[in-house]
């Protein structure tokens, strides 16, 4: 479908992305109220109603974990662990180190980062390269124990890429739990699913309702992340058939995503309408704007989870990004690299909240503490200071605490 950006501007059911969340809450809160009550039964219920499967044991085994490593081809295996050293190389550059600077004689200031205990991440069925998203930052963040949730096939087993790629990411416990129960597991404990601290990871709109509701109950979530969706901003130097193939494989994570072309190029939409025939059908939006500054008005304002610049020049453009989840620039870099092995995290920001919150990293798996160290020359120094400026907010009893260190002197 094609648009003139003129038309869609200002228009709510465009930019309105998260009406699907609205109309899943109430069944949300029905399924946490049941987890938190009944705990295992519900949980065991609610597999066998969603993923129809009767399951006798929650916790994958160590037989389990074993056999799917027999069942993943050496190649395959070899793949995953090439992209899992590119995801650790990128992780681990974005830790943090203590610090503590004296930044007057004798006044010492500085952060320390203490990472969870405990995390939660949902995978959703079959995507094994989320495991390894999810699970790396928080390994090279420190934390101590990490669970994961994914939900089973109709065997009852979980697919053994995703058990393969978890164990070697560092997951210390995995349940085969899906949908909005995982996430009410993990945010309230079960006899066999622990509480968690943090609950991070991708999945449907019953998944990222679940996760928004668990925050408004006191368990921290990463950010909203879910249904996927790509925005490419094109001009007519743009490869219609690249820009084609992306929308289209946008297509391949389900019915609700959303591949939307913003470009200044009839021509370019023209040829990308007919590529995409009807195959993306309403997942696929075509938008022309009069200019290449009022197409990247509209990215901004759109803050998409997936931003691919094709362009003349792109980091020319990229300066004028403020709001997206992850930017592919140029022609040959396609949101599948960045989905699987070039090391970014594709654990992102949808629904505009690409505004609000950044992609998943090693900082959503640890918590800073600030220091600060005085010694005795340092507080005295800054004491006529701090007195005045505790006596000005009437803060009297705190003036004096600085006061007594000195009233013997």
């Amino acid at each position: 479908m094609i648009k003139r950006l003129k038309e869609i501007q200002g228009s709510s059911d465009f930019f309105r992305r998260t009406q699907d969340l609205t109309a899943v809450m109430p069944l949300v809160r029905e399924i946490i109220a049941a987890v938190k009550t009944r705990g295992d039964d519900a949980l065991l219920e609610y597999t066998n109603k969603f993923d129809s499967v009767k399951l006798k044991e929650i916790e994958v085994t160590k037989d389990e974990i074993e056999t799917a490593r027999r069942d993943v081809d050496s190649d395959t295996l070899r793949s995953i662990k090439d992209a899992s050293v590119a995801i650790a190389n990128f992780h681990h550059r974005q830790k943090r180190v203590a610090w503590l600077d004296e930044f007057r004689e004798g006044v010492f200031i500085g952060e320390k980062y203490v990472p969870f205990d405990i995390i939660g991440a949902y995978v959703p069925a079959s995507y094994f390269s989320t495991a390894l998203m999810c699970l790396i930052p928080a390994k090279i963040a420190g934390v101590r124990d990490i669970v994961m949730c994914t939900p089973p096939g109709k065997d009852g087993n979980v697919d053994p890429y995703t058990l393969v790629a978890a164990n070697l990411a560092g997951a210390t416990r995995i349940f085969k739990v899906g949908g909005a129960q995982a996430i009410a597991a993990l945010a309230f404990g079960t006899e066999t699913v622990p509480k968690v601290q943090k609950i991070v990871g991708p999945g449907n709109v019953y998944v990222t309702v679940a996760k928004m509701q668990a925050r408004e109950e006191g368990v921290e979530i990463d950010f909203p992340a879910g249904p996927s969706e790509i925005l490419i901003i094109g001009d007519e130097t743009a490869n219609p058939a690249f820009i084609v193939a992306d929308m289209l494989a946008q297509a391949e994570h389900g019915a609700k995503s959303k591949a939307v072309l913003v470009t200044d190029s009839d021509r370019l939409a023209a040829e990308v309408e007919r590529g995409l025939k009807a195959e993306a059908g309403s997942q696929s939006w075509i938008i022309i704007g009069d200019s290449m500054n009022e197409c990247i008005d509209f990215a901004n304002e759109y803050a998409p989870e997936h931003l691919e610049i094709m362009l003349r020049d792109p980091m020319a453009v990229v300066k004028q990004i403020r709001n997206a989840g992850s930017v592919f620039v140029g022609s040959y870099s396609p949101v599948a690299a960045g989905d699987y092995a070039t090391g970014a995290n594709h654990v992102l920001p949808t629904a505009g909240y690409a505004r609000l919150f950044s992609g998943l990293d090693v900082d959503h798996f640890v918590h800073r503490i600030t220091l600060q160290w005085l010694d005795k020359a340092g507080l005295a120094n800054m004491k006529d200071v701090l007195v005045r400026l505790c006596e000005a907010e009437g803060m009297d009893k705190h003036a004096r605490s600085i006061e007594t260190r000195f009233s013997r002197d």
